[in-house]
């Protein structure tokens, strides 16, 4: 009878949970905003060594502009780390009620969730970003104009970066999310394909800079994602197929066996 209770909590109950999750998810925040605040010099220090290996100086143009671009990637740095703290507080709230297949299912998203999101901030790390300083930095190789770049210019451009090639590897979870959920089908993406490579090609001539090579260099890895996420669909699409073609054979069974024993 106890855990009869405690599955149906009241209203209040519900709101008291839920109230202690957000506190809980305020006060991690918080922690990480303070250890953030104590590592931002030297965080700020990593991102700016890569511009001047191209050759870039930077300044900053009013008195609190270094001390903001400390406080950006502090909270930055604050929300990545809480995260995993985040999705477990929203995990344990609604897990009484999923079942075991659906609570399965929302384990397996935030886990390569944020495994996609960490490999997409990899990329534009390791391969993305240096590509685009240098090129941007080569436009005035043969000119008498010199890069002296805002500290907050730089710094908001790369964290732009990093976070769009974070959302854009998320597109094999939220597709096979959305199939699973009977949302999206994988005929669907192999139908529409040349009109969505279309579409990422755009998105990469709107977030590079402006020369093809940028643009093939993002939209490439964009496709590569998109065939994968077909792949993944299909595969969950036979898989939910499949069981369901089992839950129909054991309710024709277990149908059968009432029929005979009804029937001697």
């Amino acid at each position: 009878m106890k855990k009869h209770t405690e599955k149906n909590l009241t209203v209040s109950g519900h709101l008291k949970e839920l109230r202690n999750r957000i506190i809980t998810c305020i006060v991690c925040l918080v922690v990480f905003m303070l250890a953030g605040i104590y590592f931002a010099p030297q965080i700020v220090e990593l991102l700016t060594d890569i511009g001047k290996s191209y050759g870039y100086t930077y300044v900053y143009l009013s008195p609190q502009e270094l001390l903001l671009q400390y406080f950006a990637v502090a909270l930055l740095m604050a929300v990545i780390l809480s995260l995993p703290v985040i999705l477990y507080q929203i995990w344990a709230f609604v897990q009484p009620g999923l079942r075991s297949n659906e609570n399965s299912l929302f384990l397996a998203a935030m886990f390569f969730g944020l495994a996609c999101f960490a490999v997409g901030v990899l990329f534009a790390y390791k391969i993305m970003l240096p590509f685009m300083l240098h090129f941007l930095i080569d436009l005035s190789k043969d000119t008498d104009i010199h890069a002296a770049v805002s500290v907050q210019n730089y710094i908001g451009f790369l964290l732009t970066i990093f976070m769009i090639f974070g959302i854009v590897f998320e597109l094999p979870v939220v597709s096979v999310l959305l199939t699973k959920m009977g949302l999206l089908k994988a005929s669907w993406m192999r139908k529409s394909r040349r009109v969505i490579i279309v579409v990422m090609f755009l998105v990469a001539a709107f977030i590079t800079p402006p020369d093809i090579v940028s643009q093939i260099m993002v939209a490439i890895p964009m496709i590569g994602l998109f065939e994968l996420s077909i792949l993944l669909c299909s595969a969950a699409e036979r898989a939910k197929k499949k069981k369901e073609a089992m839950d129909e054979e054991e309710a024709f069974g277990s149908g059968s066996e009432d029929t005979d024993k009804t029937n001697p």
